[in-house]
């Protein structure tokens, strides 16, 4: 055998390399481009079953002390350093410094995390973050369908029409109407961009749902939010049996903590809420983007916004949230 024959693998693995370097290096848009709903689930737009993982930014509410974290610089930095295909801004509506109050400035945050999240190669999420969304309907279609006009044509956008609906908010009667008119008006400038809709008490009860989905609409997903210091197996299997009756399912917020957002983190549930989310290939944000007093947050108090943010930085929740999205993959093939 001529050396050039011996020689050959090698350099056909050399030449091989740096094409799945450059592979490894394109970002989550790059690799995933435009998303849908197939099959009951979230696919990339080679029709690949994907599990976006990132983070969720606080009510973005003017003078809640949190809003400073509304940056592009934020957005690109958790991209670079925490390696998140997802990010989520929580615009906050009808609470004190919402949308409502302050609509220059809470636009203007929208505005911010979704183009840092164009610009670092990232999916985001724009929540409509309100327990009472069903109070402000034109509100919300001015909203989303102004940035639909804006944003539509970017593959990253997510919209969420509604965060948490509460406890008393029925289903059928209230939040399905609401988010069919919503939906509606961006459909209008936007023909297929994901929509994620809430649900039922704080965003559990997945299965009024999926006994009475939106029809006549391509490209929706429900809502689930959990806590996993509260919220165990019971809720776990009333969300599995609803995935599999086909009801496509975005874990648009959780914490590894108590369902105030407070509390040390409860380590094996939050484990195995992960595992739930690898085995069904469930998108998700971790709750949230914070230097609050709180368990939730990510950040120890007084963390700058810009960063650097070193361990010592993270708050127990924030070093587990960091570890497990270190450790994600978006093809569920990869992370099961």
């Amino acid at each position: 055998m001529s050396l050039l024959l011996r020689a050959l693998p090698s350099l056909l693995a050399a030449a091989a390399a740096p094409a799945a370097l450059a592979q490894e290096a394109r970002t989550p848009v790059e690799r995933h481009g435009a998303l849908s709903v197939e099959d009951g689930g979230l696919v990339d737009e080679k029709g690949d079953p994907v599990s976006l993982a990132g983070v969720s930014f606080f009510w973005s509410n003017t003078g809640w002390a949190q809003e400073r974290f509304y940056d592009p610089a934020v957005v690109e930095r958790f991209a670079e350093d925490w390696g998140v295909s997802l990010v989520r801004a929580a615009i906050g509506v009808d609470a004190g410094g919402g949308l409502i109050d302050d609509p220059e400035g809470n636009r203007a945050r929208a505005e911010a995390v979704i183009e840092g999240a164009i610009d670092a190669g990232v999916y985001v999420v724009l929540d409509w973050h309100s327990h009472h969304a069903e109070d402000h309907p034109d509100e919300a279609v001015a909203f989303f369908t102004d940035m639909a006009k804006r944003y539509g044509d970017a593959p990253n956008l997510i919209y969420e029409v509604y965060n948490e609906p509460l406890d008393d908010a029925d289903w059928s009667a209230t939040i399905k109407p609401y988010a069919e008119r919503v939906i509606g008006a961006i459909r209008a400038v936007d023909p297929d961009n994901p929509i994620v809709v809430g649900t039922p008490t704080w965003s559990q009860d997945v299965d009024d749902a999926a006994a009475d989905p939106i029809e006549g609409q391509e490209n929706v997903l429900y809502t689930l939010h959990f806590y996993a210091g509260s919220h165990k197996e019971s809720l776990r299997a009333r969300a599995q049996a609803a995935i599999d009756g086909g009801l496509p399912i975005f874990v648009t917020e959780w914490g590894t903590v108590n369902a105030d957002g407070d509390g040390a983190p409860d380590t094996a549930s939050t484990r195995d809420w992960v595992g739930f989310m690898r085995e069904n290939c469930l998108s998700h944000a971790n709750w949230s983007v914070s230097d609050k007093q709180e368990g939730a947050a990510l950040f120890r108090p007084g963390t700058p916004a810009e960063g650097p943010w070193p361990d010592e930085a993270l708050t127990p929740s924030g070093r587990l949230v960091k570890s497990i999205l270190a450790d994600w993959q978006t093809a569920c093939a990869a992370a099961d």
